[in-house]
């Protein structure tokens, strides 16, 4: 079982639609989720002007984004919420990513 080092930051404001769209829609059932076991959602407010660094891979300026953090760096983002069905066929994807990727170094560790 993989070390739960990974966490959905959610960057997102109180005037965002599309940011309450997901809370209606995604928020109640998350946690409850395998993604939402392997990378808990943590919300962020995002200032005027966006935020950079903090192992980010690039600024964060719009609303709502997701962004996978594993061992506090950027593993991949999702920009913007259209519906549940794309929201969860993206983070999908990047949770696999991290998976894989932890699969690898542990294979590597085995490997003399």
């Amino acid at each position: 079982m993989p070390a739960l080092a990974a966490e959905l930051v959610m960057y997102t404001r109180d005037s965002c639609p599309f940011c309450r769209r997901f809370e209606r829609e995604v928020a109640p059932v998350y946690a409850a989720t395998p993604e939402g076991r392997r990378a808990p959602l943590r919300r962020v407010e995002l200032p005027a002007g966006g935020i950079r660094g903090g192992g980010l891979n690039e600024p964060v300026i719009a609303t709502p984004t997701f962004v996978l953090v594993d061992d506090g760096r950027e593993r991949g983002r999702i920009t913007g919420y259209l519906n549940d069905d794309m929201f969860w066929g993206l983070l999908g994807r990047l949770v696999a990513g991290i998976d894989t990727a932890e699969r690898t170094q542990e294979h590597r560790a085995e490997t003399p």
